[in-house]
């Protein structure tokens, strides 16, 4: 077995949770601004620049975009009056939880295939690889950073 079919799962529900977000009239590149408007509130367009990295115009355009689609308002920076700070809209917040319950009925929609006993076995197992994961994440990815640079013997 290949472990990437993690990853060529998580590709095909990913492509059609932006079918069905384009419905809505959003695409990826605008969604993934809104998360990172929704997880910095009163970012900058200089620092989502840093964090997406977008050219100052492409940057300027999708934040006027989603303005004017209700997704975003915008406020004038205190420190800064020569720059706005950015804040998602209740708007966004919901298209945030839409996009959370296409990738949950999905996944509901695939795990059909297994039997109860197999999900009791598959879901902790899940987890467990999830939760080396994100520590794994949290730390800089210290250990795969040795496996891809060759040094094998370091990791873990």
């Amino acid at each position: 077995m290949d472990m990437r079919e993690i990853t060529k799962i998580a590709r095909e529900v990913s492509k059609f949770t932006v079918r069905t977000m384009k419905t809505e009239g959003i695409g990826t590149g605008e969604f993934d601004f809104i998360h990172v408007v929704r997880h910095n509130p009163g970012i900058t367009q200089r620092q989502i620049r840093e964090i997406l990295t977008l050219d100052k115009g492409a940057c300027a355009r999708r934040a006027a975009r989603l303005e004017a689609k209700g997704y975003l308002i915008k406020k004038k920076n205190p420190a800064d009056r020569r720059s706005d700070q950015l804040f998602a809209t209740e708007k966004a917040e919901n298209l945030k939880l839409s996009k959370v319950d296409i990738e949950t009925k999905y996944y509901a929609w695939l795990s059909q295939s297994l039997t109860p006993e197999e999900l009791e076995t598959f879901l902790p197992l899940l987890h467990k690889l999830y939760a080396a994961n994100k520590t794994e994440s949290k730390a800089g990815f210290p250990h795969v950073t040795a496996c891809v640079k060759g040094k094998e013997n370091e990791t873990r």
